[in-house]
């Protein structure tokens, strides 16, 4: 699972029975000497519970003390990840041949698991057709988004149709509500009135079954917000892009305190190319990505270019450390993947940039533009 901005699940602070265990165990085979370990999934971050060096034949056995509540762990080797849920003191039973473990595995024990596989598969599923539209070279930007929202819809319906509303108790329905296509959120509780509602039926069953358990807290604070922020919504008006934020020349303006706390305006860079920039500093790709937009901003800035960049990442002093060296424009959206701005330009994943003219005219996305650092050239 990708992070609530990233990671989605909460870590339980329940006192534990020492006599009572849950054990996972299994093989998985063409992994020898690869280091297997259990982790415990957390809202902030995931935790190792246990490791193990897998011989030939691959088995493993692990155990852990079980809490009141049910609880989310993952199998990992390198990248390859299968999610699980153990509620009290079940016994999992996991086959599996790596490197594909994490996709083509057998489950046993639990039905919860059973469920959580079967929404891990649709994911992918999801993501490959979101991938194939989104390289579809005769499809329009618009074409494009407004197919893959469609199946982000279909997708939706069908989950809580058949994973959330039937029985919103079970840990299948909670793990269905952070499921992820790229960074984004599926269910968004913060400004959808139909992920409110699913939201706040997984919250109601958890404070009815496990009324102590953190997760539960934490679901039933998410829907309270989402209710408050729609009526708030709702009373300024059904509006989401402020009439005085649009430009003559049609440019959405972006004002967020950058990292020295001054507030820059995207449009106050007219008479400059300017590349919009969504990023993510904590994600793995980063590194290579800064790289590029340095040798770019190197070549360039001189001529007229300058980066105006936006950090989704959740962690303020982690975003500040990342950007002190940059001589680029960097600005922190505090709302994350739920922010107003990701919605008005219409960001479905990150690393994500538009492409500006002198003008403060949008000429262009990553989904138009084939050649970059050409496509600046021509600009300036």
């Amino acid at each position: 699972m990708k992070k609530y901005a990233i990671i989605m699940l909460t870590v339980l602070g329940l006192a534990s029975c020492s006599d009572k265990k849950f054990h996972v165990e299994g093989e998985i085979t063409e992994a020898k000497d690869s280091v297997l370990y259990l982790e415990n999934v957390g809202i902030s971050e995931i935790n190792a519970v246990d490791s193990a060096k897998l011989e030939a034949d691959g088995s493993f056995k692990f155990s852990g003390e079980a809490t009141e509540a049910p609880e989310f762990y993952r199998l990992r080797i390198a990248d390859q990840i299968i999610n699980i849920a153990i509620d009290s003191t079940e016994t999992i039973n996991v086959k599996a041949s790596y490197p594909k473990m994490a996709t083509e595995y057998e489950i046993s024990g639990s039905e919860n698991c059973q469920k959580i596989k079967e929404l891990a598969k649709k994911q992918m599923e999801l993501q490959r057709k979101a991938i194939l539209i989104s390289s579809d070279e005769g499809l329009t930007v618009d074409e494009s988004n407004d197919s893959i929202l469609g199946l982000i819809r279909q997708y939706k319906q069908d989950v809580k149709s058949q994973y959330i509303f039937p029985d919103p108790s079970k840990s299948y329905a909670y793990f269905a509500l952070f499921q992820t296509l790229g960074n984004m959120l599926l269910f968004n509780p913060r400004t959808d009135k139909d992920d409110i509602k699913a939201f706040a039926a997984v919250a109601t069953s958890w404070d009815t079954y496990y009324p102590n358990a953190e997760r539960g807290a934490n679901l039933h604070n998410i829907a309270i917000e989402g209710m408050k922020n729609i009526r708030i919504n709702e009373a300024k008006q059904a509006q989401s892009i402020d009439a005085s934020k649009v430009q003559t020349t049609g440019l959405i303006d972006i004002a967020l305190a950058d990292n020295k706390g001054k507030v820059r305006h995207l449009t106050e860079l007219v008479g400059k190319v300017v590349l919009l920039d969504f990023h993510v500093f904590s994600t793995n790709e980063s590194p290579a990505r800064i790289l590029m937009l340095r040798e770019l901003y190197n070549k360039y800035h001189n001529a007229g270019l300058e980066i105006y960049q936006v950090s989704l990442d959740p962690d303020e002093h982690f975003w500040k450390q990342q950007t002190a060296a940059l001589p680029w424009i960097n600005v922190r959206e505090n709302a994350g993947i739920n922010s107003t701005t990701l919605r008005i330009y219409n960001v479905q994943a990150v690393p994500e940039f538009f492409l500006i003219d002198r003008g403060n005219n949008l000429v262009g996305r990553s989904q138009t533009i084939k050649d970059l650092e050409q496509a600046i050239k021509n600009l300036l």
